[in-house]
């Protein structure tokens, strides 16, 4: 990854985290030797054992065994003056390309069994209650392609909603540019700003309040959805009930969430992905709303709600947590204040906190509108995803597509997009290029090319 403006501090904080997933790397492959070695050996042994015993079975009686031997190689060493050399020259590559073969095979048999323990036909690994907590994800090489969107809402009292039936379904609410990119990333993210629920009753004097027919979320897998943030202040909004109903319709799609649960160790749990030979780590947190006590409740050892991060620190154990259990970390936190781009108190400290305790990527939402681009300790931060489909509002928004391999980021790319009469879509031209030079003014840390390539 290009660390252009990152300073040294940001390069050592890089440095420290490569260094860590080195070790992880060499860790596994000294085992793989291992096994490598323990094959070997038993494969020699078996084989001379079974040399011997037929030696054995033709002579009848151990004493001769000396004298056959002497009698094999002697057949052995006449077949061979027959064989012509360029021959003899085959068989020894092809004897050379089995034993490379074999051993290739068993390290492949070694990561794929290693891959399979305890996934189920579907590729997943799931909890009790078969929320997905590890899944499988086809990639076509080595390479991940991950996706990031703001706030969507599917509650039919709203524009969004009657757009979208209008038009013939919520595909119609996109252009076929966005789409494609939604559909073609490998693992696509964004924070689900509603419930889904038909039941309870609307958090007393809140102005907005959201609540989706549980059946609308199939729409998710419309739009090529593979994960969604519940960490916000709308997941509460219909009451218990209407949180633990989201939950019920989520797990009944087989769509992983993160960010809230049942209690707190569900809340706090992250998601893993294996995509493109690495294990990719999601977790997501929430510092809204900031009232005491809060109208979305926050999840404890026994009651469900939400993973707050305002001031509670269970987040950064399980950031580090990740860390060790992956090979690159993702956190989508839901923070900031509300139709601004200027970062509120609370914004860089956390930022610098989630760097630190391990994040190897931070994606922010919640101000609906667009913030900074920055390079946090090393790590690529963008503060606010903005809005992405959410009201009739016309207002800039994005998508963030960043590539991994080997646990490392290669690539981090800002999508400018437009938001407007229930229909978003990717921009170009001038659009485009005003949105990029918008974010080049906000984004001091960074640099941003024509195409929205960020160099950190």
């Amino acid at each position: 990854m290009a660390c252009a403006g990152a300073g040294l501090k940001g390069l050592l904080c890089m440095d420290t985290k490569k260094s860590k997933r080195s070790k992880k790397k060499e860790k596994k492959n000294r085992g793989r030797g291992m096994w490598k070695a323990f094959l070997v050996t038993l494969v020699v042994t078996l084989l001379a054992g079974a040399g011997v015993l037929i030696l054995i079975l033709q002579t009848g009686e151990g004493g001769d065994i000396p004298e056959q031997r002497q009698e094999v190689s002697e057949i052995v060493k006449v077949e061979k003056e027959d064989i012509p050399a360029e021959s003899l020259e085959r068989k020894a590559k092809s004897a050379e390309a089995e034993t490379a073969d074999s051993s290739e095979g068993a390290e492949k048999s070694e990561d794929l069994e290693e891959a399979d323990d305890g996934f189920d036909q579907s590729g997943c690994i799931r909890d009790a209650g078969g929320r997905i907590l590890e899944k499988k994800q086809m990639t076509e090489g080595d390479e991940a392609t991950l996706l990031f969107a703001g706030d969507i809402l599917f509650d039919d009292g709203y524009a969004v909603m009657g757009a979208a039936r209008q038009r013939g379904g919520i595909r119609a609410c996109f252009s076929e540019e966005t789409l494609g990119e939604m559909e073609g990333a490998d693992i696509f993210m964004l924070n689900n700003e509603f419930t889904y629920t038909d039941r309870g009753e609307p958090t007393p004097e809140k102005m907005f309040t959201f609540r989706a027919k549980p059946e609308n979320v199939a729409m998710l897998h419309e739009l090529g959805v593979d994960i969604v943030s519940l960490a916000n202040n709308h997941a509460y909004d219909y009451g218990e009930i209407s949180l633990l109903d989201s939950l019920e319709a989520l797990e009944g799609i087989d769509m992983p969430y993160v960010g809230a649960g049942r209690n707190l160790a569900e809340a706090s749990e992250a998601v893993y992905f294996h995509a493109g030979n690495q294990k990719i780590a999601f977790l997501s947190g929430t510092q809204i709303e900031r009232l005491t006590p809060p109208d979305t409740k926050g999840a404890t050892e026994n009651a469900p709600g939400v993973f707050r991060c305002l001031t509670e620190k269970e987040i950064f154990t399980k950031i580090a947590e990740a860390e060790q259990n992956s090979d690159f970390v993702v956190v989508y936190v839901h923070w900031g204040t509300e139709k601004t781009d200027e970062l509120d108190w609370a914004q860089p400290g956390m930022a610098k906190e989630l760097a630190q305790a391990g994040a190897d990527l931070i994606i922010g939402d919640h101000p609906h509108v667009l913030q900074e681009i920055a390079n946090v300790d090393g790590v690529p931060t963008i503060y606010s995803v903005g809005n992405y489909w959410f009201n009739s509002s016309t207002i800039n928004t994005c998508l963030v597509k960043v590539k991994v391999k080997d646990g490392e980021m290669q690539s981090f790319q800002f999508i400018p997009a437009l938001q407007s009469n229930c229909y978003t879509q990717i921009l170009s031209g001038a659009e485009k290029e005003a949105v990029l030079n918008y974010m080049r003014t906000i984004s001091t840390t960074v640099t941003i090319d024509g195409d929205g390539y960020v160099t950190f």
